[in-house]
């Protein structure tokens, strides 16, 4: 168990719910699509356990609903910068949001 997994475990309640969880609505905007954005976001989110969804819109964005810990999405921002340092892209969150968490999801996924 590394570092990051510990110190989610040490934030769940006796029943195993985390009081601490969190949900961001973003929008990227730049070099987005073409580039594994959404496939890239799917892997890291699995890895470091946020959940959520990631999508492509019509206008050239993507739009993604990330939910977990403190910890949890700042690993993932970490986890993802580091996939594309051999061959970084150019993008910029256009938007991002604070809303309601999703109980019971369990998974991250790409929707189409």
């Amino acid at each position: 168990m590394d570092r990051l997994d510990r110190n989610v475990a040490k934030s769940r309640t006796p029943n195993g719910a985390n009081p601490n969880i969190r949900r961001l609505k973003l929008s990227f905007m730049g070099e987005v699509q073409g580039v594994g954005f959404r496939w890239t976001a799917q892997r890291v989110a699995r890895d470091v356990g946020t959940t959520g969804w990631v999508k492509n819109e019509y206008d050239g964005s993507v739009s993604m609903e990330l939910q977990g810990t403190d910890a949890q999405i700042a690993a993932f921002f970490g986890g993802f910068n580091h996939a594309y340092s051999r061959w970084p892209i150019d993008y910029v969150i256009a938007d991002k949001d604070e809303i309601d968490v999703v109980k019971g999801e369990n998974e991250f996924r790409v929707r189409f």
